[in-house]
């Protein structure tokens, strides 16, 4: 089967171009590296002429859409019109509201996140709109939040990715399983649906995910991919920067607006996320032999980072395994 694009990510331009090979090929690596939390989904049934207000968690919100259509506000009243294969992306703390049917009349408030099961806003028995809600940590690697700098409501239709809703009916059978490794199963599930997701991004002219707009600009990219391909050279902002073919200030400052963070700081992110499975996977490597792999030359230097970063030292980190 020959699929089409993904047809439509909201407020944000109808792609008429594929992504560039050198964002592809980054976004590939950093999706090889996707760590995804998921807590447990509740199904959320509407029924016509019902509202339903909705917390806003500590964590990114998620919602697919099974069945229906409706509406997603948010806090600023922007509306987001949402049918089956839709996922609809909150951000951190934002309050939002489902809706089915016009002008809805009803409502029904929910003040605190709520436990796995069901949230039913008018009656169950014939739902007009039934969706998927809970809450997600996706990051690249164990820092990076992916989602941490979305300021606003992201809607995509993710209709050309019918395995998407496969994924999700999965995700709630898992949950009401008792068989080991439900978790891990509703893991695996999620992140196959947010790769769906990424890729729709990945082929729209524009988006609203800063780190993900910032692989479009060629220089930014030959850094990025510097830093992923060799976290162990002896990375500068200079060395960076002339990577980048920038000037040291503007490729700061432009990493910056990216990733809201120093390039220096994802270097050292890289390093630690490297060392890890250094350490616990190959017991052949002493703890200075790694600390060489991922650029450090002083092993207590390497030592001190290490336990910063993943709050054990490497040499419990290697007893534990």
């Amino acid at each position: 089967m020959v699929r089409k694009a993904c047809p439509i990510v909201q407020h944000v331009v109808v792609f008429g171009r594929r992504a560039s090979y050198g964002r592809r090929v980054l976004l590939d690596k950093l999706l090889a590296n996707l760590a995804v939390d998921v807590e447990p989904f509740a199904l959320c049934l509407l029924s016509a002429g019902w509202r339903l207000r909705l917390p806003g968690p500590a964590d990114v919100m998620i919602h697919f859409v099974l069945q229906g259509r409706g509406v997603v506000r948010g806090p600023e009243g922007g509306a987001h019109s949402v049918s089956p294969f839709w996922l609809v992306v909150v951000p951190p703390g934002t309050r939002h509201v489902l809706e089915s049917g016009d002008a809805p009349q009803h409502e029904r408030r929910i003040e605190s996140p709520q436990p796995a099961g069901r949230i039913v806003a008018g009656s169950s028995d014939a739902p007009d709109l039934t969706v998927a809600c809970g809450t997600v940590r996706v990051r690249y690697g164990s820092s990076l939040g992916l989602f941490d700098h979305l300021h606003e409501v992201l809607a995509v239709d993710l209709s050309v990715f019918p395995e998407a809703r496969l994924a999700f009916e999965g995700i709630l059978a898992e949950q009401s399983r008792t068989d080991p490794g439900g978790r891990a199963m509703a893991t695996a599930l999620m992140t196959q649906c947010l790769v769906y997701l990424f890729r729709c991004l990945c082929g729209a002219p524009q988006c609203r995910l800063p780190w993900l707009s910032a692989l479009e600009d060629p220089r930014l990219a030959r850094a990025i991919d510097r830093i992923l391909q060799e976290p162990g050279a002896d990375h500068t902002v200079d060395s960076l920067a002339k990577a980048a073919a920038m000037s040291r200030s503007a490729f700061a400052e432009r990493f910056a607006a990216a990733f809201e963070r120093s390039p220096m700081s994802l270097v050292h992110h890289v390093r630690m996320q490297r060392a890890y499975p250094l350490l616990t996977q190959n017991g052949s490597l002493s703890i200075e032999e790694v600390a060489n792999r991922v650029g450090y030359s002083s092993r207590s230097h390497f030592s001190r980072a290490f336990k910063k970063h993943h709050g054990v030292s490497p040499t419990a980190c290697r007893v534990a395994r």
